[in-house]
């Protein structure tokens, strides 16, 4: 009888075409999710145009699917380690997909938000799943970098939206770019036939064959016995409440700097995402210039995260997370200065890399902390709690806003956040990750069976 620890197997592979269409897809879909959470910031002025809605208002219509994510990070997060990943993930690119869609028929703020809501909750809950499904996949010596580059779908995504936005509203409305976001629904077959499912679900539910041919493909040199038994860790396997574990072996006050760093993130980046292009064409710049300025921001997002991802591969992903805070207080504050057009770009390019590069780092670093059977849960959990501070910023901001205050005491209100965060990630306590764990554990048999030393691949 061969012991086979998943985890180990899936450490130690080499990458391989498996590993190349579990990224393909994850980035896909989190593109998809990227367009869906852009495409309010990217219409937002012709929103208020056309319905006629003060900047107060409108930030509580842009809040309203931030609100969701909430709900939907926190609860299909947590309920992917119950009814298995790939079904939960089917079903955020449906939410997400259709509601965006249906916000786009209407012309009642209030139903839009309604709309936006519903969408929210896929566009929350599809995160924490596909950043752990990555996490779960990815050889350790280049985790980090998957799944940044993964998660830069999130930028391209938001390029997207901002390309097709300069085109689509002025041809055909701020409707169009909405409509454009029905299209995922249609893979949704293809997400359920091929993205393979998490090995603590299919271990729990003893779904050996599946085990099997996910062995293979993590290493083609794997030869399948009958008499496998696939395990993991102790700290890895599902337990009955996993929310009560992020809490666990010392994992209490982490598990709360990683809500503070998430809240203060996600406040910048929503910040930015909601209300640049408004403040941008406050500040004399017209709308085509303003959207051109999110599309820098999102183009220095992708390089950020995958940069960010490199850097954290190569250095400790501790120290390079507070650098890129620091990097956002710097270049958001110098936002509200005047300076040539060429160095605006660069600093809203450094912006973008340094918040919404800073929030798929922190993905990254909290995939990793939390152990394989509890990782959807904590990343659930860190988003949902962060999205807190994404729905107070549109609000927050749209105050700020329709007080005429100088552009300047806007962008610092942005700023603040990221002292804080960076703050809370040095409080870390990465003793207490799952990576340092995993050193000093111990292998625990599970289904009665009689633990042998487990085999390297």
């Amino acid at each position: 009888m061969r012991r086979i620890d998943v985890h180990q197997l899936a450490d130690e592979a080499r990458f391989g075409r498996f590993h190349l269409g579990v990224l393909l897809w994850c980035a896909l879909i989190i593109i998809f999710d990227g367009y869906d959470l852009a495409v309010v910031g990217i219409a937002l002025p012709s929103i208020m145009k056309d319905l006629q809605v003060d900047p107060t208002r409108a930030g509580f219509m842009v809040s309203a699917a931030l609100f969701g994510m909430v709900f939907g990070a926190i609860f299909l997060g947590t309920v992917a380690d119950r009814i298995g990943r790939r079904l939960t993930i089917a079903i955020c690119i449906a939410l997400f997909s259709v509601f965006t869609a249906a916000a786009g028929m209407t012309r009642d703020p209030l139903v839009f938000g309604l709309m936006r809501f519903v969408a929210g909750l896929g566009i929350g809950g599809v995160m924490p799943n596909v950043v752990a499904q990555m996490t779960e996949y990815s050889p350790k010596r280049m985790r980090a970098t998957l799944v940044t580059l993964m998660f830069s779908g999130y930028a391209v995504g938001g390029i997207v939206a901002a390309l097709l936005g300069k085109g689509l509203i002025e041809a055909y409305g701020w409707q169009s770019v909405f409509l454009a976001a029905a299209l995922p629904v249609l893979l949704i077959p293809a997400v359920l036939k091929s993205m393979p499912e998490s090995m603590p679900f299919l271990i729990a539910r003893g779904r050996t064959a599946e085990l099997q041919r996910i062995a293979v493909a993590l290493d083609p040199q794997h030869r399948p016995e009958k008499s496998d038994v696939f395990a993991l860790p102790a700290q890895d396997r599902p337990s009955g409440a996993p929310i009560r574990l992020l809490f666990q072996e010392g994992r209490r006050f982490s598990t709360l700097m990683f809500w503070v760093a998430f809240f203060m993130c996600l406040f910048m980046v929503y910040a930015l995402s909601s209300w640049l292009t408004k403040l941008m064409a406050g500040a004399g710049y017209g709308l085509g210039s303003a959207l051109t300025f999110v599309l820098v921001l999102n183009v220095g997002a992708m390089i950020g995260a995958v940069g960010g991802g490199w850097l954290a591969d190569r250095f400790h992903i501790k120290a390079v997370l507070p650098a890129m805070f620091a990097l956002a207080a710097a270049s958001i504050t110098l936002l509200g200065f005047k300076m040539p057009t060429e160095a605006l770009f660069i600093v809203v390019g450094l912006a973008g890399a340094s918040t919404i590069g800073t929030q798929i780092v922190a993905n990254a670093y909290a995939g990793q902390f939390y152990p394989m059977a509890i990782r959807g849960t904590g990343l659930g959990w860190a988003l949902g709690i962060g999205r807190s501070g994404a729905i107070l910023a549109p609000i927050v901001i749209g105050v700020l806003v329709s007080m005429s205050l100088p552009l300047q005491q806007n962008f610092i209100a942005i700023a603040v956040p990221a002292v804080i965060g960076m703050v809370a990630v040095l409080m870390i306590d990465n003793r207490r990750s799952a990576s340092a764990s995993h050193m000093s554990s111990t292998q625990v048999p599970i289904s009665g069976v009689v633990a042998t030393p487990p085999i390297r691949h």
